[in-house]
Parts: C-alpha cells; structure tokens; sequence
C-alpha cells in the first residue's frame, strides 16, 4: 500500500489541473499563435509560467486504484500488476486465468 500522503498528494494535482485547464489551454493558444505580435505571445507565455507548477497535466502520476502503487501500472485495468495478479487469482475478473505449470 502506497504512503496516504502520496496519494492525497496526487489527488491534489488532479483536482489543480481540472480547475485549471481552460486557463491553461488558452494561454498556451495564444502562445503558440504565428498571427499574434511577439510581444502578445510572450505575455502569454509570461503568464504561462506564473501558474501553479502543478497545474500541469505532466505532474500527475499514473496510480493503482486499488493499493496506490505508482510503479508496473497497466491504464487500460488502472491498476497495478500486483493488485491485477492477486484479483486474477481469487477469480474476480472475468476471464482472467491465473497460469500455473
């Protein structure tokens, strides 16, 4: 199980990036937009750099939903390998066989 605070931590960046992403989006088109004088994009990019750090889509970290591993982590299940073998093996994801040989 992954420290509480780790995962709170990441529940926080979440939640930052929602809040902050039209904000996010806007700046970075005007930023990046060839008609807009220079001056007007790097305002924007000024503006860009002001925001919270963790406002970032990049800084979240992919974690298992059931134990909080961040590390072996498969996106289409959203769990880890760990969490994925142990539910495999008590037989409760459909067809999912755990192999023994």
């Amino acid at each position: 199980m992954a420290k509480k605070s780790a995962v709170n931590r990441n529940e926080m960046v979440k939640a930052l990036v929602k809040q902050m992403a039209s904000k996010r989006a806007e700046l970075k088109k005007q930023a990046n937009d060839e008609s807009l004088p220079l001056e007007e994009r790097f305002e924007a990019r000024l503006k860009l750099a002001k925001l919270p750090r963790n406002s970032s889509a990049t800084r979240i970290r992919n974690r298992c939903e059931i134990t909080g591993r961040p590390r072996a982590y498969y996106r289409k299940l959203r769990m880890s390998r760990i969490a994925l073998r142990e539910l495999g093996s008590q037989g409760q994801i459909p067809g999912l066989v755990k192999s023994s040989w």
